[in-house]
């Protein structure tokens, strides 16, 4: 009887100490369980330096998405201030002549801009490739369709130079217009961009695949890990 109370307690202890016991774990661990995101675009060495267990190691400038102005659906004028400590999932799309890529980057996106409706870290931003007639008035019935809220998701218009300086210098993607018997038509990198917080280019993901948005999905979850742990230790 005795040594049947003595068994009780210990089972009893054991599952009492398995919830610290994890916290432990998270709390070591945690900081390392992710890999983390490759940095794109041309790179280079900083003349300055960070210490790491007393080695100071050289900092690396990345690539930089640069500042913009342009329209959204609604006619506002935006900027990247507008989405400073945002993490900003980005793709180029065009109103007219439907074409099933743009309609499966659309619902791709409308996907995600619904699952994470409620995290404030987390922007969408489309980039028209035909500025000219993607104006603001036609933009904004679009945006109705795509249930496209400007709190959440951007549809960009604009200036088409500065339009394509963003698209071939800052996101590094391609775009081309095309003219065919009297039919226009772009050929653009039908890709999805993330960009972290400070603009930098983190990953590319094939609009139409699948499994790239998938692991677009779980790297949008290790991007925003990172950002918090950065913020967590004044970074």
């Amino acid at each position: 009887m005795k040594q049947a109370s003595i068994k009780k307690i210990l089972i009893l202890a054991s599952i009492l100490m398995v919830p610290g016991f994890l916290y432990y774990l998270l709390q070591e661990t945690g900081k390392n369980r992710y890999k983390p995101l490759a940095f794109y675009g041309p790179k280079k060495v900083a003349s300055t330096f960070h210490s790491k267990r007393g080695e100071k190691i050289p900092d690396t400038n990345y690539h930089l998405v640069p500042d913009f102005k342009l329209l959204n659906q609604n006619a506002d004028t935006l900027s990247m201030a507008n989405y400073k400590d945002k993490v900003l999932l980005v793709n180029l799309f065009y109103t007219e002549p439907k074409a099933s890529g743009v309609e499966l980057a659309n619902k791709a996106m409308m996907a995600f801009s619904k699952l994470y409706e409620k995290n404030k870290m987390v922007h969408c931003v489309g980039i028209s490739v035909n500025p000219v007639y993607d104006t603001p008035s036609i933009l904004f019935p679009y945006a109705k369709k795509l249930k496209a809220d400007a709190s959440k998701w951007d549809l960009l218009t604009g200036d088409s130079l500065a339009i394509n300086n963003l698209i071939h210098n800052g996101l590094l993607l391609d775009a081309l217009k095309t003219n065919t018997n009297g039919k226009v038509k772009f050929v653009y990198s039908n890709r999805f961009v993330l960009l972290d917080s400070q603009h930098r280019i983190r990953g590319f993901y094939e609009a139409t695949n699948q499994e790239d948005l998938s692991k677009l999905d779980d790297e949008i979850k290790v991007l925003i890990a990172e950002e918090l742990r950065n913020m967590h230790d004044g970074r």
